[in-house]
């Protein structure tokens, strides 16, 4: 596939926005790498909400169960295993994907409003089951900073950002190389219509099943980094909704089922949190307005507006049909 200008663009500045953020270490200060590292983790849970909701037709208000096992994969792994702390992060996903595995025959029994009810249904019944093992501390919570010790702090820090990047980055490459796979055309497929692709043989419930997985591990991984950078894992911060309302709000305003809207909403979100977080409950009603703003007037986000009045695609993914080279060649 050939890419256009703005895509070759993109793919170069998006290069020099990886080398820039992944040498932060050496010249940015804390504060803005945390900042960094928040706006990264975001974006990440939100590349994994908008595959499950804009290219699966999957729509979940239950993820932030699983940011909550990866947070917790933390604290079994990590404080009472006495593994680092960034060794857990894979492992969380490992987690993750196990839990969504077990719990996917009860959800996949259920569609449209009653799957979102279901998916939040069994977050609650995690965060229950969590709050009430005492082997991880129960509804107290309990400090991880132990899974940290032995570590300088500079060195803690770059590892943070680091896997920040590879979660941030690699979550929308990952959804981009999928996109562009048969897997991706069968996902698309599923999303506008499962009676017409199982009729042209798509298996649909495979595909339902790998993306939910895929999903999930992807929520717990980032789950577990998040609360490496808070150093304490408790019940209600760990399996609260909000990791769910801000991944539908950044993807959403962004634009859903396509790559662009969760980077432009998450850039959005950050520029209004940072203007207007100072303002109390204001903060969250002007968040509550902007999202329903969006999806009156502007049904594709504001990368949908982009994308209608210039054309730009900065992740393309339609595929040409082009003629053999016998037949261009006959044709001139």
């Amino acid at each position: 596939m050939r890419l256009d200008l703005p895509a070759r663009l993109a793919a170069i500045v998006g290069i020099l926005a990886i080398v820039a953020v992944a040498s932060m270490p050496w010249w940015a200060e804390r504060a803005t790498i945390y900042l960094a590292v928040e706006v990264l983790a975001m974006l990440a849970l939100a590349q994994m909400w908008n595959l499950l909701a804009g290219y699966g037709g999957l729509l979940s208000v239950g993820q932030q169960g699983f940011v909550g096992l990866g947070a917790y994969a933390l604290v079994v792994f990590g404080l009472q295993m006495g593994l680092n702390a960034f060794l857990v992060i894979p492992l969380a996903g490992i987690v993750g994907a196990l839990a969504a595995l077990l719990v996917a025959p009860l959800v996949f029994r259920l569609s449209g409003a009653h799957f979102a009810i279901g998916t939040w249904v069994v977050a609650e019944v995690f965060r229950l089951v969590v709050a009430n093992l005492p082997f991880v501390s129960g509804g107290s919570g309990v400090s991880v900073a132990k899974t940290v010790m032995g570590m300088g702090m500079d060195t803690r820090i770059s590892l943070t950002l680091w896997w920040a990047l590879a979660l941030g980055a690699g979550a929308t490459l990952a959804v981009y190389l999928l996109l562009r796979s048969r897997w991706g055309l069968a996902l698309v497929a599923v999303r506008d219509s499962e009676r017409a692709s199982r009729s042209l043989g798509v298996r649909v419930g495979r595909i339902k099943w790998a993306v939910w997985v895929g999903a999930a591990a992807g929520c717990a991984m980032t789950g577990a980094l998040l609360f490496i950078t808070k150093l304490r894992v408790a019940p209600d911060p760990a399996f609260s909704i909000d990791w769910t309302t801000t991944m539908f709000f950044i993807v959403v305003i962004g634009g859903i089922g396509t790559l662009e809207g969760p980077i432009i909403g998450t850039i959005a979100y950050f520029l209004l949190r940072e203007w207007l977080s100072d303002m109390g409950s204001v903060y969250l009603i002007t968040l509550g307005v902007i999202t329903m703003l969006v999806m009156l007037f502007f049904d594709k986000g504001l990368w949908g507006l982009v994308a209608r009045r210039t054309g730009w695609q900065l992740f393309p993914l339609q595929r040409r049909m082009g003629l053999p080279a016998r037949e261009e060649a006959g044709g001139a």
